[in-house]
Formats: structure tokens, sequence, C-alpha cells
């Protein structure tokens, strides 16, 4: 940082002035200098009229006149202590806005206000040397955001939450207002999906979410189509925005700058768009935060595919881990209840053997009873009733055959003392 300082012989600070204002004549380094207490600009630099705007490159005029925003951001305050106190002031990345309205722009600073003096000492004005870090502070504020969303992104966070953040970020870098939009393209590459979009307003991203990938489709749509960025700079008369121009209209936007998101393959994973709310032609600064930060797109919506296939995969596999775990426990119930029933078939028929041995002695038909229309000429050997009082007799296989599908029928016995004792039991 250059600075300035000590007396001057009465009749030298002009020419003093002029050899400064020589020295940084072409040098980007902001130069000016201020007379008296309001602060009147005498002489600058072409660095400095470059920086307030070259409409208003002029002297004679009081600094808070050429240049009224300074008013409320404390810089006149910062000259009228130096005039008093005569004691110079240093800042450091010192940020300023410039301009008002749309055409305002943010500007970071390294600069010195050296009070000037006469020959007796006292001050008589300023000078004014400064040099412009905004560039500077920019990339310092971009590889930070960007790095952080590379953090984000390696630890997994909601592709949303990355893509809002990452919108965010460039918006607010941005010199001049910006307004950013992020759509992803489905599977079959045919249409776009809302992404993320936290300044554009709700009913626009409602009209544009599944808009077509095709020529001719506003720019978003156009670019994923022709897998290259399209630069709309004036909506208002571009044919790409024919089917879109109102919509754009009740949302204020002007130009769109939109850049295919591409895969490692090649394979389209979205778009990237840039609007502005007034006609405006793409910078060299322009591109590079547009490939950046495409870039950094692609990774996160890349990441979030594999994520997504692998909890697809996961799913899969616990799935089928389930479906085996429930074709395990039915085929062990299976087993279970087929060996129940043949527990219970061997313990019938130990049932029956000793039913027709223990019936064997009493008076009984010869043939079985239960073979219905059809007959059976099997010999009688265990005697059936039921709680109704009914009772007949048939063979080891009709017997077996009606225990299983007549209710309340079993096998007599005398022990039981007939029916009658079964009833009063």
């Amino acid at each position: 940082m250059v600075a300035v300082s000590g007396g001057e012989p009465t009749g030298a600070g002009s020419a003093v002035d002029g050899d400064l204002r020589d020295l940084f004549g072409q040098s980007i380094a902001v130069f000016a200098s201020l007379a008296g207490p309001e602060h009147v600009v005498e002489s600058a630099n072409p660095a400095f009229f470059a920086t307030i705007g070259e409409e208003r490159a002029r002297t004679g005029l009081p600094l808070v006149e050429l240049v009224p925003e300074l008013a409320g951001q404390g810089f006149i305050g910062l000259l009228d202590e130096v005039h008093r106190s005569g004691e110079p002031y240093t800042g450091r990345d010192v940020r300023i806005v410039l301009g008002t309205g749309p055409t305002a722009r943010e500007a970071f600073f390294d600069f010195t206000y050296e009070p000037r003096r006469d020959g007796d000492g006292t001050v008589v004005g300023i000078r004014v040397i400064g040099v412009e870090t905004t560039q500077v502070k920019h990339a310092q504020l971009l590889m930070a955001e960007h790095r952080a969303l590379l953090e984000q992104i390696a630890r997994q966070a909601p592709l949303a939450e990355v893509l809002d953040g990452m919108a965010r970020c460039i918006e607010n870098l941005a010199p001049q207002e910006l307004l950013v939009s992020v759509l992803l393209a489905d599977p079959d590459g045919l249409h776009l999906r809302h992404g993320a979009a936290p300044s554009l307003p709700a009913f626009y991203n409602e009209a544009i979410d599944g808009i077509a990938t095709g020529e001719g489709v506003g720019s978003c749509g156009t670019a994923a189509h022709r897998r290259e960025p399209v630069i709309v700079t004036d909506i208002g008369t571009d044919p790409f925005w024919d089917d879109f121009r109102e919509l754009a209209q009740r949302a204020g936007l002007a130009a769109c700058w939109s850049t295919p998101i591409l895969a490692r393959d090649g394979s389209l994973l979205g778009t990237f768009a840039m609007y502005h709310r007034t006609p405006r032609v793409p910078r060299d600064s322009d591109f590079a935060l547009i490939r950046v930060f495409a870039g950094t797109a692609a990774l996160a919506i890349e990441r979030h595919h594999s994520e997504q296939a692998q909890r697809a995969a996961e799913q899969r596999a616990e799935s089928a881990m389930a479906e085996l775990a429930k074709a395990v426990r039915a085929e062990q119930e299976l087993r279970t209840e087929a060996e129940q029933r043949a527990a219970a078939a061997a313990e019938l028929a130990d049932q029956m053997r000793a039913a027709a041995a223990a019936h064997a002695p009493a008076p009984h038909p010869e043939g079985c009873q239960l073979g219905g229309a059809a007959g059976c000429t099997a010999p009688a050997e265990i005697k059936l009733a039921d709680s109704w009082g009914d009772s007949a007799w048939g063979c080891t296989s009709h017997t077996e055959e009606a225990l299983i599908h007549v209710r309340s029928a079993f096998i007599a016995s005398e022990e039981l003392g007939g029916l009658a004792a079964y009833r009063d039991r």
C-alpha cells in the first residue's frame, strides 16, 4: 500500500498532487485528491473514475455529491475524522456498494486516507489511495463455499440440501443480482424436474417442473437436448422462449444462461441456469463460475444416483432375505404340521387297532356299514358312535374316514358304559 505523508512547501501541493496523479495515472490503484472539510474532488486518476462510473468523471464537486451512496456507508465520516485529527486511516478488504438499484455492485478495497498539509502543517485536504480487492475477496469466498459444498457431498448430505446451498452461494457471490436454478433429468433424459431454485417464484418453479428436453424448449430444455450451453441474453425477443415468455415476464426474468450437467460418461444429469432481471451478455468470469458449479452439481448428482442405486440394491437384498426367511418359516411350519399329522395318524392307527381288538368279541355285523351308497365288502371291525346316539360298524379304512369327516364321531368303548354313560359322564 502506498501512503504519502509529511509536510508540503507552500504552493507545492498542486505539484505534488500532479506528480501523484501522473504516477497513478495508468495504475489499477485508485487515487483521488480531496480538498477542504467538504472533501471536494480536485483531481483523480482514470481508475478512480472507472470505479465510481465514467458518467461521474468530473472534478470540483464534494465527494458526497459525486458519489452520494457513500454517505450511508461510513466513508464520509472517516474522511471527516481524518481531516479533523490529521491522523491517516487504513482499511483492509473494506466492503463498498457502488451505484444504486439494478446497476449497484459490491466491491472490496484496501485503502488509505492520508491528510494533506500546507506549509504550516494545517490539514487542507485528504489523499485517497486504494486498490480494489474484489476479485481476490470473491475468489476466497468462492473457494471457501466450494470447499464447504464438497464436504457436504463427501458426508452424503441430501441432494436437495447441497443444490439449494450451491444456488444460494452463487447468488451471494455474484456482483449483480442473479437467480440460480438447477433442474434434474429423468432417467430417460426426456424431461427435467425441479432440483433447486431458492430465489425464483414458486409459481415459476411449478410451471417448469417436468418440461421436456428438446430444441427450442426455453434455455434449459434446449441445453439439455443439445448437450451444450445455451445463452439467451434477451428472453423478450429470443424464439426459444416463445412458449414461456409470458411466464418469464410474470417472474421478472429477462435473460437465462443454461448449461447441461453431464455425467462422466456423457449422460444427462440435469441443467444449471443463471437468470437475470435485465438482458445481459455473460462475461468470461460468468463462464468460469458456470463451469465450476456445473461440475460440482454433476458430482453431487452422480453421488446421489450412486447412493440411490446402493440403497435400492440393499433394499432388494433385504427383501430377498425376508422372502427367504419367510419361505424357511413356511417350510418349517409345513414340516411341523406334517410331523404332527403323522403323529396323529399313528396315534389314530394305534387307537383303531386297539378298538378292533376290543370290539372283536362283541356281536357286530359282518360287513362294513360306512361304505355309503357304493357299499363296502370289507369286514366290520370297529364300532363308531356320535353324541346324538347314532352308531355304526365299519372297516378300518371307512372308520378313519368317518372320524375325519363326521363331527363328534368317536370310537365306541364298553368301558364308557355306552352312549348313556357318555351322555351322563
